[in-house]
């Protein structure tokens, strides 16, 4: 069995849409491939890499609008939202990875763009900022830091995504506190299975310009923490 078919087998197992699930089938198998030359992901099996495919998609039914995913890496959540019909754009610093999802897009017929830099610079581009509808990441850190990367790329009435694990202590305070600084308010949770959950934070105001700080500071120094 090749891998696009175990990974097929994978997600129709997990009832993913068959309307989509080849196209997410696909580009796993491109993933893997491409993983072998340099490195996307952690995930180096099919069964390793369904488990993303499947976290990608719990934020599907949150998605509207134009979305960005920030700090993309090999494509997750981004790809699989965009390959189940969402609108997103991708931001990631690495060109490697830039690279990767610009030819994944193509090879697609796709129309999404991919921005390759530092959220904290990208966030502070007037033809970024406050630009869209929804800011997704991973959790590729504190939950306060990844905010301060999202918030600012929200419209007012927006509504940044975070999936995340198991609450740290003293986390829910802190996320508080950090949404009112960047002008937003934290929502109730989405709980997902096991100890899954979607933080979500709904942007009220123009975040204050101050925001996000210079590179390195959100990840080093997260706000309320």
């Amino acid at each position: 069995m090749s891998e696009r078919e175990e990974l097929d087998a994978l997600l129709a197992a997990a009832g993913v849409d068959e309307a989509y699930r080849e196209r997410m089938g696909a580009f796993g198998a491109s993933l893997l491939e491409a993983n072998r030359c340099f490195n996307l992901t952690g995930a180096k099996t099919p069964a390793a890499l369904a488990p993303h495919i499947l976290d990608a998609l719990t934020l599907l039914p949150e998605v509207e609008g134009r979305t960005v995913d920030v700090g993309s890496g090999g494509g997750f959540p981004g790809m699989p939202l965009l390959l189940a019909g969402a609108r997103v754009d991708f931001l990631e610093a690495n060109a490697k990875k830039c690279g990767f999802l610009r030819e994944q897009i193509a090879a697609f017929g796709a129309e999404a763009t991919v921005y390759c830099g530092r959220a904290e610079l990208l966030g502070r581009d007037p033809n970024l900022r406050e630009r869209y509808d929804r800011a997704v990441a991973r959790a590729v850190a504190s939950a306060t830091t990844v905010a301060e990367y999202l918030v600012p790329f929200l419209r007012v009435g927006g509504i940044a995504l975070m999936p995340r694990g198991r609450a740290e202590e003293g986390e829910a305070a802190a996320i508080a506190d950090a949404a009112l600084v960047l002008g937003a308010e934290q929502l109730e949770d989405i709980r997902l299975e096991g100890d899954r959950r979607i933080v979500r934070l709904r942007k009220l105001r123009p975040t204050p310009e101050r925001f996000p700080r210079r590179t390195g500071i959100p990840s080093t120094k997260p706000l309320c923490r």
